[in-house]
């Protein structure tokens, strides 16, 4: 470096005995020097100082180098960033990168990396989840469906489409199909879901003829009564009349007449006896073509049943037993030997069966 002028150089001063080599000295320091009049407000001037350590009378010896001025805020980017003040005034490698950008870019490759961690991680999950997602999908789409046609089917069956307009009987002889047509006139309207059973027999609690019934919806408004009505076994004699009873005791009509075709009913402990339950079996047994010809029947007990034909033809049951057999043997020997040929027939004992 050029000295000013008024300077030479000087050879270096031999250290005193025991004190430090100049190889030893202590470095040059950059200081800043007081601010200069003329350089402005934000410039300040700056100059080596080199200071040289001895044992000498003078102590100390300061050489200047040169003056210049840098801008403040360069000074103090550079003292900032490691460099020193000459190195900014001449333009010397400029600061390295503030902490906070290289944070950010961190940062953001981070918030990268954990994006496509996550991205991974679904694509596993659905992969080893496609055939419970699959079978999620199946069922969710079969619920649908069910609840659907539940709301479908609720809806229609309660809204006034299936209300009752028609009455249908079936299996009615004896009583006429039109008043039973007719008890249901209350339930004219109604939705054919909400006919109850209870409503049903409350319409025919009345007819005593009906011994069991069942009922069928036909959409959209059609409700269809099948009737089985009673089989009266005979009529029995009492304080009031004749009553037309059934196999149960059941009372089907009181008449002043005996009527035709029916048989007087004789048994000591009346409808609720063991012996009329034994003649009300057999009457029931017999077939169709001995059935007209029957116009009495008695029983002292359950064992000893009497019929009388047309005729005054008596007939030994025996025991209700073989009801079936009995009737079928009867109707064989009356072919055979017709009633007003013989004075009576004995059936107690099927396989040996005769006539006297």
């Amino acid at each position: 470096m050029k000295r000013p002028q008024g300077f030479e150089a000087r050879p270096p001063r031999r250290p005193p005995l025991g004190g430090p080599a100049p190889s030893e000295a202590r470095p040059a320091a950059r200081v800043p020097a007081p601010r200069s009049p003329d350089a402005g407000g934000d410039r300040v001037r700056t100059e080596p100082i080199e200071v040289v350590a001895g044992a000498g009378a003078k102590g100390s010896r300061v050489t200047r180098d040169h003056q210049e001025t840098v801008p403040l805020d360069d000074l103090r980017r550079g003292l900032a960033g490691g460099a020193s003040p000459s190195d900014a005034a001449q333009g010397g490698p400029a600061p390295s990168p503030e902490p906070a950008v290289d944070e950010k870019s961190a940062r953001r490759a981070l918030a990268a990396a954990e994006r496509e961690r996550r991205r991974y991680e679904k694509q596993e999950v659905r992969r080893f989840t496609k055939r419970s997602r699959r079978r999620r999908i199946v069922w969710s789409v079969v619920g649908g469906a069910l609840a659907l046609l539940v709301v479908v089917v609720v809806g229609g069956a309660y809204s006034p489409l299936m209300a009752l307009r028609e009455v249908r009987v079936e299996g009615a002889a004896r009583i006429p199909p039109d008043e039973i047509v007719a008890a249901f006139d209350g339930e004219l309207g109604t939705p054919l879901p909400l006919v109850t059973r209870e409503d049903v027999h409350r319409a025919l609690a009345d007819f005593r003829l009906i011994e069991t019934y069942s009922t069928e919806t036909i959409p959209p408004g059609t409700l269809v009564v099948r009737i089985v009505e009673r089989t009266p076994v005979g009529v029995i004699e009492t304080a009031r009349g004749f009553e037309l009873v059934d196999g149960a005791g059941v009372v089907i009509d009181r008449l002043e007449s005996r009527p035709d075709g029916q048989p007087l009913i004789e048994t000591p402990g009346g409808i609720a006896s063991d012996g009329f339950r034994a003649v009300a079996a057999v009457v029931r047994s017999l077939p169709a073509e001995v059935r007209p010809l029957l116009v009495g029947a008695s029983a002292e007990t359950a064992d000893d049943v009497r019929l009388e034909l047309a005729g005054g033809v008596p007939v030994v049951w025996g025991g209700s037993n073989d009801s079936s057999t009995k009737a079928a043997v009867l109707a064989r020997l009356m072919v055979v030997a017709p009633p007003d040929t013989v004075s009576g027939y004995d059936v107690s004992s099927p396989e040996s069966a005769v006539t006297y």
